[in-house]
């Protein structure tokens, strides 16, 4: 058995899907600093190796996020296979109760899984989800309002934020601090 993997084309570039029997366990930034770090993660904790190919599951991920990236979807519905360790797949679970179009500070997402005092290691989690968009990550900001943390990049977390508060609430722009 392998972790079945492929490139997908989308408007904020190139993104690496992979996928087991049980779902989708990576779709990330292909030229993200940490992909290789997680892919490693994900390769020791199954015990399995990388084959590019073709997925069932992958024809339901290119779908929702045509659609997605469309303005058409707002919830994905398709199996995902978190791996990480319990309090990582406890953070994103978490981020996963996030409304498309709505935000949430790190000290509030840290509040709703139940301990005030583990922002950094939410953060930490956060910055390790390695299922960009669809376990939305990018809908976590600073306190303030500002726009911190994003594997991806700042400049793609401002987009998808704009993009979301723009199907949600009509045209919009973000400061980006």
């Amino acid at each position: 058995m392998a972790i079945i993997y492929k490139y997908l084309d989308t408007p904020l570039g190139s993104m690496m899907a992979a996928a087991t029997d049980e779902g989708i366990c990576l779709f990330d930034f292909e030229y993200r600093r940490m992909l290789s770090t997680i892919q490693k993660r994900i390769q020791d904790a199954l015990n399995m190796d990388y084959e590019e190919g073709e997925h069932p599951y992958f024809e339901v991920l290119e779908t929702q996020v045509k659609e997605y990236f469309d303005g058409n979807r707002k919830e994905f519905d398709l199996p995902l296979h978190l791996i990480g360790t319990e309090f990582q797949k406890k953070v994103w679970r978490g981020l996963l109760d996030i409304k498309y179009g709505e935000t949430r500070s790190y000290k509030k997402q840290s509040m709703y899984l139940g301990d005030v005092k583990a922002i950094r290691a939410v953060g930490t989690a956060n910055g390790q989800n390695g299922i960009a968009i669809i376990v939305p990550c990018h809908r976590v900001i600073g306190e303030n309002g500002s726009l911190i943390g994003y594997g991806g990049g700042l400049p793609k977390k401002k987009w998808l934020l704009e993009h979301e508060a723009k199907h949600t609430y009509g045209d919009v722009q973000l400061p980006l601090f």
